[in-house]
């Protein structure tokens, strides 16, 4: 290396950036040091690779100066660490072998330059780092495109530009590539499942299937052979072989959808699949091994159920390997105009109403209302609006909002306990004869009377899950 003081840099057009100098010589690491200094680089030192690699898990460091021969652990192995965390930093190699073979292993494992002492200048040590940055920045900025792309793409039926919302999403590419279970929590009608399939598509699993499970719907009985299929002959009306929902998902994504709604017994099977990756299908002795990635989803509260052993504990940490939390509509109330427009024209295009709007006054009162039943809520009254309306312009949506037609109204509130909402309790209160179990169960009632029986329809026209609304029919005793 040139003594320092002969070295003339030239000042750096690039913005300054926290360079990290690995070298086991001291005096090599003053003099890189001053010249990053004079280019108006901030200046971290490691004198080993072991302290190297210790400081970049420490902080997101820019620009990497690295030299082979080091004790601990060698440039190599902060090469082969580089590589396996996935990180991008910008490494160029200053070190004192001029070996051609060193130099293009280097290369090949990532370096984006190679410098030897002996040579160095500081026009050719301006010369790496101002091209490594460009090269990292360029490739940052064509990453950002592909993520910017990628999340139009997958995200195309989750509608909204809010914080909150964009949060969720941020979290969900992040650990999309993955193969780490992911826990979506959120409150009914939130779009939990329009994010585990945004996920699947996101996946290196997208070209695999995506099954998707009402755990809250599966019987002790039928477990076995919904779950992991049944051999032809297994039981009494086993007519065919069947394949069950987890070799269904063989290759791609599973979703148990409310899952915190699952049958306790049910939950010690379905932990053994994901510990083992194994299922039998009833009638056979034979195991077959299955690939899946699982997403679940609950609006359950975990902590309580655990506490009130009635969701295995164990079986929880291996699906909440990575939560995400979707935020109810009531917390992102921006995100309302957008949707509201958006199932208005998706209604009246798939149903040919022509060109129906919503006045302004219309939008500004619907940022005022709760939505207990979320975006799943909101979509329902613009749909109501859009048939009701008299002409092209609706008015307003207050009529067609559950509380307005419903006394009953019942709303979830995440894992809190489902309690009538909306209703005129004046005359509740004064009478003193009516209590909130007895609205409760007259509005289960009239839904199912009025959906002629129809358990789905009943539930979605009082913004419950389907789920909910089987444990409401079996509380009050009504048979379907």
């Amino acid at each position: 290396m040139k003594p320092e003081e002969t070295i003339a840099v030239p000042e750096q057009a690039n913005s300054p950036r926290l360079v990290l100098i690995a070298d086991d010589d001291i005096s090599s690491r003053k003099l890189l040091g001053h010249l990053m200094s004079k280019m108006g680089h901030s200046v971290l030192f490691a004198e080993d690779g072991l302290n190297c690699i210790r400081l970049i898990r420490e902080q997101p460091v820019d620009i990497l100066l690295l030299d082979i021969n080091m004790p601990k652990k060698n440039g190599f192995d902060v090469l082969s660490h580089l590589a396996e965390q996935g990180l991008k930093t910008p490494v160029i190699m200053v070190t004192a072998s001029d070996e051609i073979e060193i130099a293009v292993r280097c290369i090949k494992m990532g370096a984006s330059n190679y410098l030897t002492k002996e040579k160095l200048s500081g026009e050719s040590l301006r010369i790496a780092v101002s091209g490594a940055i460009r090269e990292f920045d360029l490739k940052k900025e064509v990453r950002e495109l592909k993520k910017e792309l990628l999340t139009k793409e997958v995200f195309r039926y989750i509608i909204g530009r809010s914080d909150e919302l964009k949060r969720a999403i941020e979290q969900a590419m992040q650990v999309m590539e993955t193969d780490l279970n992911v826990l979506l929590l959120g409150e009914s009608g939130t779009g939990k499942e329009l994010f585990a399939q945004a996920i699947h598509e996101g996946s290196r699993r997208k070209a695999g299937p995506f099954v998707s499970i009402n755990c809250a719907a599966i019987s002790n009985e039928l477990a076995d052979s919904i779950l992991f299929g049944h051999k032809k002959g297994a039981f009494t009306g086993a007519n065919s072989d069947h394949v069950g929902f987890f070799e269904q998902a063989d290759g791609g994504t599973i979703f148990l959808d409310e899952i915190g709604d699952m049958n306790s017994e049910i939950q010690a099977k379905v932990l053994r699949v994901l510990q083992e990756k194994k299922i039998r299908r009833v009638g056979e002795k034979a195991e077959r091994a299955v690939d899946f990635r699982v997403v679940s989803a609950t609006n359950q509260d975990f902590a309580r159920a655990i506490s009130n052993n009635t969701f295995r504990e164990d079986l929880y940490y291996r699906l909440e390997e990575f939560p995400i939390s979707i935020p109810p509509l009531r917390e992102r109330t921006e995100d309302i105009r957008m949707l509201a427009r958006h199932f208005l024209e998706q209604f009246c295009s798939a149903n040919n109403l022509g060109q129906i709007q919503i006045s302004e006054k219309a939008l500004s009162n619907l940022g005022s209302y709760h939505w207990p039943g979320n975006v799943r809520e909101l979509k329902n009254a613009v749909q109501r609006a859009a048939v009701t309306s008299r002409g092209q312009l609706i008015e307003q949506l207050k009529s067609s909002l559950p509380g307005n037609r419903h006394a009953g109204r019942i709303q979830e509130q995440g894992s809190a306990e489902v309690k009538p909402a909306t209703i005129d309790t004046t005359s509740v209160h004064k009478e003193n004869s009516v209590t909130m179990d007895e609205l409760e169960e007259s509005a289960v009632r009239k839904a199912f009377s009025h959906a002629n029986g129809n358990a789905s329809k009943a539930a979605e026209s009082l913004g419950i899950s389907r789920a909910t609304f089987y444990r409401k029919l079996k509380k009050y005793g009504i048979s379907e």
